[in-house]
């Protein structure tokens, strides 16, 4: 077993990272922060002790042009140590600037636009064609006041809502886990958006799919 290194990788609940072995064997995940909780599990689940898991910050979300280079600055931070680095972001409203910088660095990262495609399903996604859709993953629905409602000023002007939401139909609830408490806080979010509200269980979608491919390889 190889020696604790001396600059360890926080996790994204902040527990130090112990090699269970050398560094040449791992794979070093980097990841939106809304994604810990399901990378967390799918770890747990699985036994995946061999990947490694820093997170970003979710809030880079409500401003995607900074992703990239939080995504660039991360890897050349830890390419050094790990042979293998595998960015758990999809898109993400950067543009296709994101799969450019990966291509580049010669790293992988998910697959699709957004994590709403993605814990859907990529393919059923752009199949079902939701224009007038609105979706919220459980990391959303819990933070729903903090990354939506608080960002776009409805706490401070309600009458806003009309002007960002008129063009939507339906709340779609992307559910990761069977949460009756989670699904009801989700149904509120739709009524104070005045939405029709459907709920969709996802589980883990291509998440756990792609994040398989990686833990074989």
């Amino acid at each position: 077993m190889s020696a604790l290194p001396t600059d360890p990788v926080l996790t994204c609940d902040g527990a130090d990272l112990r090699d269970l072995a050398p560094r040449a064997e791992r794979t070093l995940l980097i990841a939106c922060g809304a994604l810990a909780r399901e990378v967390l599990a799918l770890k747990r689940i699985n036994g995946w002790d061999h990947l490694d898991l820093i997170c970003l910050p979710a809030i880079l979300h409500n401003t995607p042009d900074r992703i990239t280079d939080a995504v660039r600055a991360k890897v050349a931070e830890h390419r050094a140590t790990y042979p293998r680095i595998f960015v758990l972001y999809a898109d993400c409203g950067t543009g296709g600037l994101l799969e450019v910088a990966c291509r580049e660095m010669g790293v992988t990262m998910l697959s699709g636009p957004h994590c709403y495609a993605f814990f859907d399903g990529v393919a059923e996604f752009e199949a079902r064609g939701e224009v007038t859709s609105f979706y919220l993953t459980d990391f959303l629905a819990r933070q729903f006041d903090a990354f939506v409602w608080q960002p776009l000023g409805l706490d401070r002007h309600p009458d806003l809502r009309e002007m960002y939401f008129s063009n939507y139909e339906t709340l779609v609830f992307l559910a990761q886990t069977e949460d009756p408490g989670l699904t009801e806080k989700a149904r509120d979010c739709a009524a104070r958006l005045g939405l029709s509200f459907e709920r969709r269980f996802t589980g883990y979608g291509d998440l756990a799919r792609e994040l398989t491919e990686e833990a074989t390889r």
